[in-house]
C-alpha cells in the first residue's frame, strides 16, 4: 500500500485572501462550497479537477509564519520575466533571483511570507 497526495495544505492568517492569491497564480477558482468553506477554510481544486494537478487547502491558524519553509512549491512558466511581473502585481514579493547549476529561477513569497520558486519550463 502507498499514499497519494490529496492536497497541499497551507496554514495561514487569512484563508480568504490567500486562497484568492493562489487561485490567481494558478489560474484556478476558489471552491465555492467545500465542506464549510469560509473565513477559516478555503480550497482550490477539490470541487472540480484542479488545472495544476493538485488541490490546495488554506486553513486559518492562530500563529504566524516564523521561519523559512522546509517544503515549497516549484512552478514552471514559459516566460519567467513576464510571470514575475504578474506575480508581483498579484501581491507576491521577490526574494531573489538565482542562477546556479545551469538553472535560473526566482524565489518569491506569497502575501503571508510562504516561499515559492518560478523557473522557465523545460
Amino acid at each position: 500500500m502507498t499514499s497519494t497526495i490529496q492536497a497541499i495544505t497551507v496554514d495561514c492568517q487569512d484563508a480568504l485572501a490567500l486562497s484568492a492569491f493562489w487561485a490567481a497564480v494558478l489560474g484556478e477558482t476558489v471552491d465555492p462550497d467545500d465542506n464549510g468553506s469560509g473565513p477559516f477554510f478555503q480550497s482550490l481544486g477539490r470541487s472540480t479537477p484542479p488545472k495544476s494537478g493538485v488541490a490546495m487547502m488554506f486553513i486559518k491558524v492562530p500563529e504566524g509564519k516564523s521561519a523559512k519553509n522546509r517544503m515549497h512549491l516549484d512552478l514552471a512558466t514559459d516566460d519567467r520575466a513576464a510571470e514575475a511581473e504578474r506575480l508581483l502585481e498579484l501581491g507576491a514579493s521577490l526574494v531573489h533571483d538565482k542562477d546556479e547549476w545551469g538553472v535560473q529561477w526566482s524565489t518569491f513569497s506569497d502575501p503571508e511570507g510562504n516561499e515559492f520558486c518560478v523557473a522557465n519550463a523545460h
